[in-house]
């Protein structure tokens, strides 16, 4: 694995794996597969009052995809929706190679070193993917 890849602190992430589990009372779940690689993410969520109560996620998958799920479990639980989307889209905008946008999870610059690896661009997005269609429900 390329050490220019895969840094310090993606490692820390996906070693950590916050929020790694199931949660039985989940009233909104989502499953994602990155058919290219294998990948396999599924995210659930305890929701009250359009933010998160609870969010927990099971992966199958590479150690960028468990690092980005990781931050999930680290950072969602209090969030409201419009932060979840907002960092979903500054994973977009990190693998772009655009600096992380303002008031967005500081744990995602981590992913600056993927922006020069497009085939792993979906390994990270996963994830996020997962807590996106969850929310849809």
């Amino acid at each position: 694995m390329s050490d220019e890849l895969y840094q310090q602190a993606i490692v820390e992430l996906a070693r950590a794996a916050h929020g790694a589990g199931r949660l039985d009372n989940a009233k909104r779940r989502a499953t994602v597969d990155n058919p290219l690689c294998g990948d396999r993410v599924t995210v659930e969520i305890i929701l009250a009052n359009d933010h998160v109560v609870n969010l927990r996620h099971t992966v199958k998958g590479c150690l960028l995809c468990k690092a980005a799920a990781s931050i999930l479990g680290l950072r969602a639980p209090g969030a409201d929706s419009d932060a979840l989307h907002a960092n979903a889209a500054a994973v977009d905008a990190v693998l772009a190679g655009k600096p992380l946008p303002r008031n967005t999870w500081a744990e995602i610059a981590s992913f600056q070193p993927v922006a020069q690896h497009k085939s792993r661009f979906d390994c990270v997005r996963l994830p996020f993917q997962a807590v996106r269609d969850a929310l849809k429900e």
